[in-house]
């Protein structure tokens, strides 16, 4: 399943969708360049993940993120949590290819159930590519939504002049290459613009002519920006990650009040938008 973004610029952009890991992007294409990594990944051994980390977009939830973690009972939540590797059970496609919907039924790793409610669109008057999702809880019992969502750039594209660009650093912008060593990450509350969103920008992409790779994202769900590189062995991949939560175990999480339960019948949105120009 594809979709066609032709901007004003005469950019041509085509977005290749998973059906089999809940309608993520398995590749992004602009002027027949693929952002996405590929091959040129790290393994955490799961292989649900190791297909979707290797697409240009995918999402972690949505009742876990991050590393497993012990759940009460013996068992545990999953890497990234349920919803990676998850098939969609409904898709529709628009007539001029510029919207995509899907209904995802995630069984959740605690015992639940929830329904993602997604939807792809152009918006033709910013020349980008947004995602709307919906969680709702299906099942019988409360749980707290976690999302995170991972923006895949392959490391051949970046050059010694790339640059991200947020008002979420502490400086506006920082080298690509950042932190210690082969791999690094940070999370950090976003900065909020004027509507209500945040952005950040990957800037001056060799790979792709100089353009820049701009990611914005509803801030009152995503409230945080969290990045990760890594250059090891054969992977070579930078992540541009909007997220829900800081980085901390779920018992301080919880402790601190921050894991707001989802009763029955309830929902939560989120949504983020990609651009390259």
């Amino acid at each position: 399943m594809r979709t066609l973004e032709e901007p004003a610029d005469g950019q041509e952009n085509h977005v290749l969708f998973d059906r089999l890991s809940a309608l993520d992007i398995a590749a992004f294409v602009v002027d027949g360049v693929d952002l996405s990594p590929g091959a040129a990944i790290p393994s955490d051994g799961d292989i649900r993940i190791d297909r979707a980390l290797a697409g240009f977009l995918f999402t972690c939830g949505p009742e876990h993120i991050r590393h497993p973690e012990p759940i009460e009972g013996g068992a545990r939540y999953p890497l990234h949590g349920s919803l990676a590797g998850t098939a969609v059970s409904h898709t529709q496609m628009a007539s001029d290819g510029a919207e995509c919907t899907a209904t995802i039924e995630v069984a959740l790793a605690d015992g639940g159930q929830a329904r993602i409610e997604r939807r792809w669109r152009i918006d033709a008057g910013r020349h980008e590519v947004v995602l709307e999702d919906r969680v709702v809880n299906v099942g019988t019992s409360a749980f707290p939504p976690m999302m995170m969502y991972h923006v895949n750039i392959a490391g051949r594209l970046l050059g010694p002049v790339t640059r991200i660009l947020s008002a979420s650093l502490a400086d506006g912008e920082s080298i690509w290459r950042f932190g210690n060593g082969e791999s690094a990450h940070f999370c950090l509350p976003a900065a909020i613009g004027l509507d209500g969103w945040s952005d950040v920008t990957l800037a001056g992409l060799a790979g792709l002519g100089g353009r820049n790779l701009q990611v914005r994202f509803r801030i009152d769900t995503l409230p945080f920006l969290q990045m990760w590189r890594c250059q090891r062995g054969e992977a070579d991949v930078i992540s541009i990650e909007p997220v829900s939560h800081r980085i901390a175990k779920r018992p301080e999480l919880a402790a601190a009040g921050e894991l707001i339960p989802l009763l029955p019948g309830e929902a939560r949105s989120y949504a983020i938008a990609f651009s390259v120009a």
